[in-house]
């Protein structure tokens, strides 16, 4: 069965031809070591010609996606290779509808991160980065339910206290993941109600790193990562229309 292809290109062929390729094999449509049909069955489905995907193959390639294998063709990487850090790389698995166990395993590396970054934080945040954060969780506030800036907003608070942290290894980290940030707010907040329970978790954090309470600061963080992965999980069960059974 061909997979059908979308019609909206964006003004790169090869980048459109890489998010393609790119959401099928997050996908599984073509799993990991799978050999992917040749150019010229790929460029008559797409009706790309070979340079827009053999640079396309270049993208893949250096995400850890495929790997070229002389006389034997292109083949799907172990996912283990796969730069899961990659900005590309999240969008696609979240615009694929992202499974439960990738979904806990992004909270798994938030809860190693941002309760630590709290408590971080609330030992050598400025004044003035601690001023930050409280103009970003007021903006949260203030937010219009169902827009993108409850997506922003919330996204800038979280920022807000990994540069509060003074690490610039933090701060890289926190760039690195904001499309996986993005995508799973989308999905945790995707209900008024949601969002504005989620609010007063925030406020908590906020207060434990303004008090410079370290101890405190990182328990409100830990509270609210648990919560929000519950919620995530839910909400992706509703849009599935069953029960999500993942371990947290």
């Amino acid at each position: 069965m061909v997979k059908q292809v979308r019609e909206n290109r964006p003004r790169s062929v090869h980048a459109w031809v890489a998010y393609e390729l790119g959401t099928r094999i997050v996908t599984g449509y073509y799993a990991p070591g799978e050999y992917i049909p040749n150019e010229a069955t790929i460029g008559e489905e797409l009706n790309v010609s070979r340079t827009a995907l053999r640079e396309a193959f270049k993208i893949l390639s250096a995400k850890g996606l495929i790997e070229s294998r002389p006389k034997l063709g292109t083949r799907v990487r172990p996912r283990e290779f796969w730069n899961m850090f990659d900005s590309d790389v999240l969008r696609w698995c979240f615009d694929s509808t992202p499974t439960p166990e990738f979904l806990r395993a992004l909270f798994e590396v938030r809860e190693m991160i941002e309760p630590n970054s709290a408590a971080l934080a609330a030992k050598r945040a400025s004044d003035e980065q601690i001023a930050a954060m409280e103009v970003a969780y007021r903006a949260m506030e203030s937010a219009e339910p169902g827009t993108e800036q409850v997506i922003l907003t919330d996204i800038e608070f979280h920022m807000a206290i990994l540069r509060g942290t003074n690490n610039e290894f933090m701060v890289s980290l926190g760039e690195s993941i904001k499309t996986a940030l993005m995508g799973l707010f989308r999905i945790s907040s995707s209900k008024e109600a949601a969002y504005q329970a989620s609010l007063p978790g925030h406020y908590a954090v906020f207060l434990g790193i303004r008090d410079r309470d370290p101890e405190r600061a990182r328990f409100e963080m830990k509270s609210l990562l648990s919560k929000s992965v519950h919620k995530a999980l839910d909400h992706l069960a509703e849009d599935e229309g069953g029960k999500v059974d993942v371990a947290i």
